[in-house]
């Protein structure tokens, strides 16, 4: 769900990593400039609190990178490391109000 409120479904491909599934759904806010490297902070969510558990921990290079993000809260996470499973069937996801954006 983008921070305006719009709301998108995207199809459910499983090993897929949700930044890819958001950029190829065409969702506005995640750009994925480093290419789903864990590199960039540019496809940074939320993730609603019913699904932080099943969407697991981010890693410790995750976290590192998070550092440089805005808004960031507990369900903060980068979407290119979110890989789809079947138990994320109905991930509900939300987007801060802006994304920032590292000079690369």
């Amino acid at each position: 769900m983008t921070h305006q409120g719009e709301a998108y479904r995207l199809p459910l491909r499983l090993g897929w990593s949700l930044m890819s599934l958001a950029r190829r759904g065409k969702v506005p806010g995640i750009d994925g400039v480093c290419g789903g490297n864990c590199c960039c902070v540019t496809c940074h969510v939320h993730v609603d609190p019913a699904w932080r558990e099943r969407a697991g921990e981010p890693s410790a290079m995750e976290e590192s990178m998070l550092d440089f993000a805005g808004d960031v809260d507990a369900g903060s996470r980068l979407a290119c490391q979110i890989r789809i499973t079947e138990e994320l069937a109905g991930l509900v996801v939300r987007l801060p109000a802006q994304q920032v954006v590292l000079g690369l």
